[in-house]
């Protein structure tokens, strides 16, 4: 070997000596930065001719493992999904309370069965009626503020899935930039470019389910978990209109779309991001958003309507002492011309402020026959109670009005054939003497059979919505009522619309409305996001009428009567004494029967329609004990999948990572590999002075 060749030899160990501690440096000046992947420089033997000529050195690799990686990208997904949905159930339990406590909704509920209660062994004193009307509004408000809270709650999720959208899309655009770097370098070391991608790929994997692909000039593609294409060599962005972030009805989907030139959403690709599918952060958010605050708010609203139902079932029996000059009932949805439908009879009564019985008069609606009208039994009692009362609807609102002074009305169940349409009484389906009302639902059932008419006007129309176990919507229809002019029309339009592809629309001996979902579809839900129907003017819409949904409820705008709330003695506590003679007494003031009523009600079960029978007080602990054990349930998936991150995570950075014992080892071999070939050269140098010496 010549001196020259000595020389070259010795020269390629220093230079690979020093590339070899530059790649030391560098992992031991990173030691501390999270999800940095140590460089090694590869180096391979130089030959010449079949003769070894040094050594080669080649460009500084990242040692990484991509199975590792993409192991962490995959549970990265699940830990954001579980994390979200951990975070907001929460946050719901904490508006829930603690379990037992007065505050809360069963606490409300207990609280009015106990001051029902204290009512029958008090004789009725106005201390004690007021402690059980308080309680009652104490709990329509507690719903009420619930119900608002778990709104907000809504809108709060609405708002951070708009920030999420916005990061997903910087760190898109973020990976994008770097592919275009790393590709540039033609195979020279990107290490630092590549360390930066993987931890924008990392955070994005957070946030939603993400497939990732190395591709072979150093670029990687980006798909969701379920194929839909985010990057590749061109880059696509989310596009999500910004809302007011408020609680809506319903929300658009995101679209996915092409990258304009000034890095903005352009054109659609056909893609859409529609359901928590998605997966990660985003697909977490999607899932409370779209269904579980929705399930919870709609069973608040079954809860309520029991509770509705069950308090004026209780109150419309009896009457108050002194009797009400005037009966005014709420909007039950019916005018004059309908269908009367009720079988059975009602005693009505007029009486003297004293309780004695002025007037009255039986009605029986059977005797009336099939074919009455709601104006037909009206005029049955006008014509039983004149002159002493008349009896009108206006704008299907009932009312019965004494024309003698200081006389009042009350109404009675005949105590043989007590009247009964839809299995309610003539007083409670008009709503003669509620305790409880609201403003947007009639909190009865309409007992509309298919043959009755709609009564929705042309134009009036309502959005059905389906959504699956996800959230995702399935379809929607708009009922226009333009196949017919009755209830089974709506059927009909109902079950021949897309809608009907999923399950099948019927109508119970109440009438209320029930969707049935095929086996393809089960758990699927119905909504109403919008309804501008208006049954002949009555205000009652197509939403309030068929009981497909608890958000028509009405619970937001419920209140106990004024009049009753400021006054005990209003409350109807007294029974019609159905065999008094005209001149004797026929109510007196120490009657607190009714309060018997109360009691008997609150514990027993009552029929909420497509959430089955069952008592409020079992209903309420069900609805927050299912809250409860979802948020609990929510937490512990959050804690396992962040442990198999953590997990994944510590076994990537165990092989990428900077290990300091193995790198200072390492430091010591070139050292000593740098003096090694520094010595050779000096050697090889001094035989060149000692050859050009011989020759001189």
């Amino acid at each position: 070997m010549s001196l020259n060749e000595i020389l070259h030899t010795a020269t390629s160990g220093l230079a690979a000596s020093q590339a070899g501690m530059r790649s030391v440096s560098n992992n031991i000046a990173n030691v501390g930065v999270s999800g940095y992947a140590r460089e090694r420089t590869t180096i391979s033997t130089a030959t010449t001719a079949g003769r070894v000529t040094g050594v080669l050195i080649g460009q500084p690799e990242r040692v990484a493992d991509s199975f590792l990686e993409n192991a962490v990208f995959r549970r990265g997904g699940d830990m954001g999904r579980s994390e979200a949905v951990a975070s907001y159930l929460d946050r719901l339990q904490a508006l829930l309370g603690a379990p037992g406590a007065e505050s809360g909704i069963a606490g409300r509920i207990d609280a009015i069965a106990a001051s029902a209660a204290t009512m029958t062994g008090a004789s009725g004193s106005p201390e004690t009626i007021a402690q059980f009307t308080g309680n009652v509004q104490d709990a329509l408000l507690s719903i009420k503020q619930l119900d608002g809270d778990v709104k907000n709650l809504r809108a709060d999720v609405e708002t951070e899935l708009g920030y999420t959208v916005d990061r997903i899309n910087v760190l898109l655009d973020q990976i994008h930039d770097l592919n275009d770097q790393i590709a540039q370098t033609g195979g020279q070391s990107a290490n630092g470019a590549e360390n930066r991608r993987v931890a924008a790929v990392d955070e994005l994997s957070t946030l939603m389910k993400v497939n990732v692909r190395q591709q072979q000039d150093g670029r990687v593609t980006i798909e969701t978990g379920s194929g839909q294409v985010l990057l590749d060599r061109r880059l696509r962005l989310l596009s999500y209109p910004a809302g007011p972030g408020a609680s809506q009805p319903t929300y658009p989907p995101i679209d996915i779309r092409f990258a304009d030139a000034a890095g903005m959403p352009g054109a659609a690709t056909g893609d859409r991001i529609d359901s928590s599918a998605i997966g990660g952060k985003l697909g977490g958010l999607i899932d409370t958003r779209d269904r579980t605050l929705p399930d919870f708010t709609e069973k608040l609203g079954v809860l309520f309507t029991g509770l509705a139902d069950t308090l004026n079932a209780a109150s419309n029996a009896g009457t108050a002492v002194p009797a009400p000059a005037t009966l005014t009932g709420r909007e039950s949805g019916l005018v004059g011309t309908d269908r009367l439908g009720f079988t059975g009879a009602a005693v009505f009564a007029v009486l003297a402020a004293d309780g004695t019985l002025v007037a009255t008069t039986t009605v029986d609606f059977d005797a009336l026959g099939p074919a009455a009208t709601v104006d037909d039994a009206i005029a049955a009692i006008n014509a039983g109670l004149a002159p002493e009362a008349t009896a009108q609807m206006i704008d299907g609102v009932l009312s019965i009005s004494a024309t003698g002074a200081g006389n009042g009305i009350a109404v009675a169940q005949s105590d043989t054939a007590p009247s009964d349409r839809a299995g309610i009484g003539f007083s409670h389906h008009f709503g003669l003497n509620d305790l409880v009302r609201s403003e947007t639902s009639a909190l009865a059932p309409s007992g509309f059979i298919p043959a009755d008419p709609h009564g929705f006007a042309p134009g009036q129309t309502a959005q059905i919505t389906l959504r699956d176990l996800s959230g995702r919507t399935l379809t929607s229809d708009t009922l226009t009522g333009s196949v017919g002019p009755t209830f089974g029309d709506l059927l009909t339009e109902l079950n021949t619309s897309p809608l009907g592809g999923f399950g099948v629309f019927s109508m119970d001996d109440k009438g209320r409305i029930a969707f049935a979902p095929g086996a393809a579809s089960t758990g699927s839900t119905i909504s109403i996001p919008s309804d501008s129907t208006d049954r002949m003017g009555t205000g009652r819409t197509f939403s309030s009428l068929s009981g497909l949904t608890g958000n028509a409820s009405g619970s937001r705008s419920a209140n106990v009567i004024p009049g009753i709330l400021g006054d005990p003695k209003k409350l109807p506590l007294a029974r019609l004494q159905l065999d008094a003679a005209i001149g004797e007494k026929a109510v007196g003031t120490g009657d607190i029967r009714g309060a018997e009523d109360f009691v008997e009600n609150l514990a027993n079960a009552v029929d909420l329609g497509k959430d089955g029978d069952s008592t409020l007080d079992s209903f309420a602990s069900l609805l927050l004990g299912k809250a409860g054990a979802e948020s609990a349930q929510a937490r512990s998936a959050y804690d396992d999948a962040a442990a198999r991150r953590e997990d994944a995570t510590i076994r990537r950075d165990n092989f990428a990572g900077v290990n300091i014992d193995e790198e200072l080892a390492q430091m010591v071999v070139l050292q000593n590999s740098y003096s090694a070939s520094a010595r050779v050269i000096t050697t090889a140098s001094d035989m060149y002075d000692t050859l050009l010496a011989m020759l001189n």
